[in-house]
């Protein structure tokens, strides 16, 4: 399984951003679907997770409100909206699946699928 995530780009603060994920190999509805983010000098952290089937979502207290987390899975394709941006919010997002649907959200050991990054900018 290839994950490709796109959308990153250069936003003033307050603006807003929409991120895609898609999955080539197998199905990507057969797995959850989480994003991270990852700042310079901080460690990857959980920004929002959807269940195989799309029925249950997840975000980091940081985002609640103003990112919203979203599947195709007719396209195999993730989605993260991401609304009313603040600088805070700049770094390279990654998407990421867990094969085993093992609900552990912010466990960045429990992905074994991984996108290779796309960069948010957010200027003040």
């Amino acid at each position: 399984v290839q994950l490709q995530a796109s959308g990153g780009g250069l936003v003033q603060a307050g603006g807003s951003l929409r991120l895609s994920c898609e999955a080539s190999g197998r199905t990507q509805n057969s797995y959850q679907m989480a994003w991270f983010r990852q700042a310079p000098g901080k460690e990857r952290e959980f920004v929002a997770g959807i269940s195989r089937y799309g029925d249950w979502k997840t975000y980091a207290d940081a985002v609640k409100g103003r990112f919203t987390i979203s599947r195709d899975n007719a396209k195999t394709t993730a989605f993260l909206q991401m609304n009313s941006l603040k600088p805070e919010d700049t770094a390279v997002y990654y998407c990421a699946g867990d094969s085993s649907n093992s609900m552990k959200w912010g466990s960045v050991v429990a992905y074994d699928y991984w996108g290779q990054g796309t960069l948010v900018t957010v200027s003040s």
